[in-house]
């Protein structure tokens, strides 16, 4: 058991992200075959969701294929659209074994009919299931969530339903994607770049950001436990000062 195991609830996070980056320079650094790494990507996730859900984290977001992958050669498109689909699959049993709600965010418009009947699918099948949920992002981006999300306040706004005054941040946050899920708390990013690559921008305002080098294949447990314990170290402020956070956890 790690040390994260044994944290009290409080001091972990409710929700992590993980920005899953370097599966192609894994491919490249093992001499492996095209589109090995994403393949060896695929198969580095089943060991974080067992972790996460034994821990008890409740909400577990992983980026898979973001608005701006689109621009990517349509040989790697069509790969990865292969392989989110064999992910799907292959979570399923994992899914009804744990009894982790598994659920999608993006523009599901620009996938194809067969992937967005899958995803449907697997949704209805894990709705019900409250050990964890287990987000996966497919052709998601921040600014187009936040954009999204402000064009539905439109909508309301000019069928008479919604007042312009009526807008604020708490109202338009009902309305971005994961709306009902907590807040990312945590947000991981391998590969070992230093960027949000427009995820979960609004979800994110307050996260405690983690980067590494390690790339996405090479992401364990023992560093994603040893990052949990570093969070819990972490004085969350939310704009107040330290002073405020000793106050309160005093009273508390």
């Amino acid at each position: 058991m790690s040390m994260s195991e044994n944290l009290a609830p409080a001091l972990l996070p409710r929700h992590i992200a993980v920005i899953m980056d370097g599966n192609n320079r894994y491919g490249k650094v093992h001499n492996l075959g095209k589109g090995q790494g994403h393949i060896a990507g695929k198969d580095a996730l089943d060991p974080i969701v067992e972790y996460c859900v034994s821990t008890g984290i409740e909400v577990l977001t992983v980026f898979a294929f973001s608005s701006e992958n689109w621009q990517r050669p349509p040989t790697e498109v069509a790969l990865l659209m292969h392989l989110l689909s064999l992910t799907i699959n292959e979570q399923m049993p994992r899914m009804v074994k744990y009894r982790i709600r598994l659920r999608f965010i993006g523009d599901r418009s620009q996938l194809s009919d067969d992937l967005q009947l899958l995803m449907a699918d697997a949704e209805a099948k894990t709705a019900d299931f409250d050990a964890m949920t287990l987000v996966i992002a497919i052709s998601y981006g921040g600014q187009w969530d936040i954009a999204h999300a402000a064009k539905q306040l439109l909508q309301q706004v000019q069928a008479g339903q919604l007042s312009i005054d009526d807008i604020d941040k708490e109202k338009l946050g009902e309305y971005v994607q994961l709306a009902d899920a907590p807040e990312v708390d945590m947000l991981i990013r391998t590969g070992g770049e230093y960027r949000l690559s427009n995820f979960l921008l609004w979800q994110s305002a307050y996260a405690e950001l983690f980067f590494t080098p390690t790339l996405w294949p090479d992401f364990s447990v023992d560093e994603l436990a040893a990052m949990l314990e570093d969070f819990a170290q972490r004085q969350r402020r939310f704009g107040k000062t330290s002073e405020q956070i000793v106050t309160a956890q005093q009273i508390s």
